[in-house]
């Protein structure tokens, strides 16, 4: 039961990462969502940008411990999402490039996000305010 458990947290761990890079997209559709992405993000980007590790990851390491499996060391980005996205020889370095990645994609994505939605309240204010013009030039003498 344990094993699973620890599974359930590097599924939940990924979601979350996952959700700190690219939640904003998310934003653009929802922008209700902001609130909670952009704590997420600030988060995600400081344990990166800090050198941190995630509660999640002494989480799992704690659960596989129980369920009798070896311990490995570091953080669920070394453990993880470097191996599966660069090869070994990467370094602290490349932890930081990955923290300013996220950090400049959410600042891209709110900016778009941002615009599309001034875009598409520009767009449905102008309806009425041609209806008030007309309506203006109706009462004129």
């Amino acid at each position: 039961m344990y094993s699973a458990l620890a599974a359930a947290v590097v599924v939940l761990h990924a979601g979350f990462v996952a959700f700190v890079v690219f939640g904003g997209l998310a934003v653009a559709r929802w922008p209700r969502v902001a609130w909670i992405h952009l704590p997420a993000a600030a988060w995600g980007v400081l344990v990166e940008l800090a050198g941190w590790t995630c509660p999640l990851t002494p989480l799992e390491l704690g659960l596989r411990a129980r369920a009798g499996e070896a311990a490995w060391t570091g953080s669920f980005v070394d453990r993880y999402l470097l191996p599966a996205l660069y090869p070994d020889w990467l370094t602290r370095p490349t932890q930081v490039g990955l923290g300013l990645f996220a950090l400049g994609i959410n600042v891209a994505t709110y900016a778009w996000a941002v615009r599309r939605h001034s875009r598409r309240a520009a767009t449905s204010r102008r309806p009425q305010a041609s209806k008030e013009r007309r309506a203006a030039r109706r009462r004129l003498p």
